[in-house]
């Protein structure tokens, strides 16, 4: 049993390191798929791939921190003999920690130093006057904002954390003044005494509030980027794969009868002025207008053209079928994931200790469908670790999808369009920084899905029996791990202890679930009214040159 220990982490890095040089490759894959060949650069791309392999990689880490707590046990709830010594088992907890804190210290580097840096670096090459040095220096002046701005969230994370369990021994000596509790802490704890522990082992636990602080404080925005890409993504995206794209032969045909209505238009306009006199300033505006369109027009014919010559568009048509019975899937999905987020969240309103505790919950009392689900694959390994994998996947996925669809906005002005082949590279570091933002929001909304196993995964403990015993054995029933369970017979997941480290986030986080379920609500409204997409939606656009039209036929 000496050597079960080091071949656990063995194999686990092993697959660790394939996952790495997957999610790099789809990174690289994605990046290059959407970046513009005119304006692409080096140091642009290298970090807007680094950037979103840190973000998968970091929504990847969920799942291995469930499967090492339960691959602590045995199915019949005791403890399996490498994992035994609560040394081993602190070690592979700390291990788990230190994990989330190096992949989160690089999403607070990326999102505070390096993507400002290479994003106003970029921004300076614009002026031809400007030398490399002048260019770094104007970058580093910009970021040095963002710094200021992480340091102090770190010096108040640092503080606050005290000062939050100070004032929580206070309140909880005050409620048992005026409200008498009838059980001691224990087994048997109210759901007020529960809170109390938490907060009391979380701040014990390792320290480092002020990395924690920092990160929940980005989790917000992570959160407004969740409600609005997320959501919108989880319905645009089946519903796009059910409905497919309009007819490559049909749309020729409307846009050679747009050219012609409009050069129709252009010849009675300049028809005006064929006894010599001016045209008026609405007729040349009209006329001018009519000649942007006319050249949009033209230039989405030629990609008509040659969309209908690809073999991809055919190959396309040829998996309509697969397509259709992907998005029903994905749907269901969706389906299923807001039932179950407003199932747990009605369950934090009723049973939760309210809104001085960050309505945390222990343990499930109302019946959620994907925690059941997960419980119930517990016994078919390694079947529970691949839904919740595929779970955190599909977040992702569905947020790029969301980005992708609906460009990226600063409230009502639109700043970036994400399009293939024609993406400025600001634009990718942007989405790289919104990817980065919504995966540190992912864990927690994983977390409202199915509490009880992103809690404790699939772990289960004896509970001993108070019959009578048989020789030197101690009959007993195994169960589910839960919050009733005795402290030295489940691990928590550290993702659970990291996410609840202060009540008042998880506040904001409660009310902004309510909020995602509106968003994609709404979204599901507005893609089922919309039509059918262009097959070559996001190929043309006003603003673009005839030269990206050579560079996308090239």
């Amino acid at each position: 049993t000496r050597h079960l220990q080091p071949f656990l982490f063995e194999q686990t890095f092993q697959w660790i390191l394939f996952g790495c040089k997957v999610i790099l490759a789809f990174c690289w894959v994605y990046i290059r798929k959407f970046q513009s060949r005119q304006e692409s650069e080096v140091v642009s791309t290298i970090t807007a791939i680094c950037a979103l392999a840190i973000a998968l990689i970091t929504s990847a880490l969920l799942p291995v921190d469930i499967f090492l707590v339960s691959f602590m046990k045995y199915p019949n709830g005791t403890y399996k003999e490498w994992a035994a010594n609560n040394e081993t088992r602190g070690q592979i907890e700390d291990t788990v920690l230190y994990g989330y804190y190096t992949l989160y210290s690089f999403i607070l580097f990326c999102v505070f130093l390096w993507i400002p840096f290479v994003y106003f670096y970029y921004e300076e090459r614009d002026d031809d006057n400007v030398n490399k040095c002048s260019q770094v220096k104007n970058a580093l002046k910009y970021t040095i904002g963002f710094a200021i701005v992480c340091v102090v969230l770190l010096l108040i994370g640092s503080y606050l954390m005290h000062f939050t369990l100070l004032l929580l021994n206070y309140c909880f000596i005050i409620f048992r003044a005026f409200v008498p509790l009838e059980a001691p802490p224990g087994q048997n704890s109210t759901q007020w005494e529960k809170v109390q522990y938490l907060f009391e082992e979380l701040g014990s636990s390792h320290g480092l509030p002020a990395l924690s602080f920092s990160i929940s404080s980005l989790t917000l925005i992570g959160m407004l980027a969740v409600i609005t890409y997320t959501a919108y993504g989880m319905s645009v995206l089946p519903l796009n794969l059910i409905k497919g794209t309009r007819s490559v032969v049909y749309e020729r045909l409307e846009n050679t009868e747009d050219i012609d209505d409009v050069e129709h238009q252009i010849e009675k306009l300049k028809s005006k002025c064929n006894d010599g006199r001016p045209l008026s300033s609405r007729d040349r505006h009209n006329l001018q207008e009519l000649e942007g369109k006319l050249q949009v027009l033209r230039r989405k014919g030629r990609h008509l053209e040659i969309a209908e010559r690809n073999c991809c568009t055919k190959v396309g048509s040829a998996l309509r079928p697969f397509k259709i019975l992907l998005g029903i899937f994905f749907i269901l999905v969706a389906l299923l994931f807001t039932v179950a987020l407003f199932i747990s969240n009605l369950d934090k309103a009723l049973h939760s200790a309210g809104i001085s505790s960050g309505f945390i919950i222990f343990g499930t009392n109302l019946t959620n469908p994907l925690n059941e689900l997960l419980l119930a694959l517990q016994p078919v390994f390694p079947l529970d670790y691949i839904l919740i994998t595929v779970i955190t996947m599909y977040f992702v996925v569905t947020s790029m999808a969301g980005i992708r669809n609906m460009g990226i906005w600063f409230f009502w002005i639109r700043l970036y369009k994400i399009r293939p082949k024609k993406t400025r590279p600001q634009a990718l570091l942007f989405l790289c920084m919104i990817l980065l933002l919504i995966v540190l929001h992912t864990s927690y909304m994983i977390y409202s899905l199915a509490p009880q196993y992103v809690m404790y995964g699939s772990q289960k403990y004896l509970m001993p029996s108070a019959g009578p015993t048989s020789g030197n054995a101690t009959l007993g029933t195994t169960r589910i791990c839960d919050a009733e369970a005795p402290e030295d017979q489940c691990t928590v997941t550290r993702s659970y202890l990291f996410l609840h480290k202060f009540w008042f986030f998880s506040t904001i986080y409660y009310f902004g679930n309510w909020a995602f379920i509106g968003a994609f609500l709404i979204g599901l409204v507005v893609s089922c009214c919309r039509g059918k997409k262009s097959v070559i939606e996001g190929e043309v656009e006003a603003d673009d040159s005839d030269l990206s039209d050579d560079e996308y036929v090239h």
